[in-house]
């Protein structure tokens, strides 16, 4: 077996003062997205309380079925995600390698599938601008709701791009046999980024998808 050997940067003093600052930088970045994201949640409580009946009929609109798939897939590749970490830092090199292409993929159809929705909007001219139609009474409230939905899951998907575009750098890497049990530290980094976009989404789909249907039945 070829002798392993910590990379660290030459501004550090050793590997785990290294991974202490990789890991104080990422959680810094993840809490400026929390920020990002709360202020698109705050928009949405405070028109939904404004106008309910708006985002009642909006949420109607979207393709329960499919946020519901989506759902399920950035489930798995949380879990595949953290299985590749794990496969790092116990010198798995075939598993990370397996592990982080299953996570690509589920990434990737994730966005697929975000696109479908996003196509069945524009079907049926729901994209909010001058050629918006709602045939109701709340169509002003309903175009808000929806501009909302492409704001929030238009960022979210823009990060799950992010995402699986910086995973395939790092397949390419572990390919080379770049990370082990004592430089697994950027697939750690990059776990947390695929995690906190995931998390996003727990918050994103029962706000738009779930509330306003359950919540109003009867």
């Amino acid at each position: 077996m070829a002798h392993k050997t910590a990379v660290v940067a030459p501004y550090f003093h050793d590997i785990d003062q290294q991974r202490e600052v990789n890991a104080l930088g990422m959680w810094a970045f993840l809490a400026t997205e929390v920020m990002f994201f709360g202020g698109l949640f705050m928009a949405y409580v405070v028109y939904r309380f404004s106008y309910p009946e708006g985002f009642i009929e909006g949420s109607h609109e979207l393709n329960l079925l499919l946020g519901s798939i989506n759902t399920v897939i950035l489930l798995v590749s949380s879990f595949t995600m953290a299985m590749a970490v794990h496969s790092a830092q116990t010198d798995a090199k075939r598993k990370l390698v397996m592990f982080l292409i299953l996570t690509i993929l589920l990434g990737t159809v994730f966005l697929g599938i975000k696109g479908v929705e996003y196509y069945e909007k524009f079907a049926h001219h729901l994209v909010p601008g001058p050629n918006f139609e709602f045939h109701g009474a709340n169509g002003n409230h309903v175009q808000l709701f929806i501009s909302l939905y492409f704001a929030t899951t238009g960022l979210h998907a823009i990060h799950m791009i992010i995402g699986v575009g910086v995973l395939t750098y790092f397949l390419i890497k572990a390919i080379m046999g770049r990370y082990n049990s004592l430089n697994y530290d950027p697939v750690e980094m990059v776990g947390l980024y695929w995690h906190f976009v995931d998390i996003a989404w727990v918050f994103i789909f029962p706000l738009y998808y779930l509330i306003e249907r359950y919540l109003t039945l009867g």
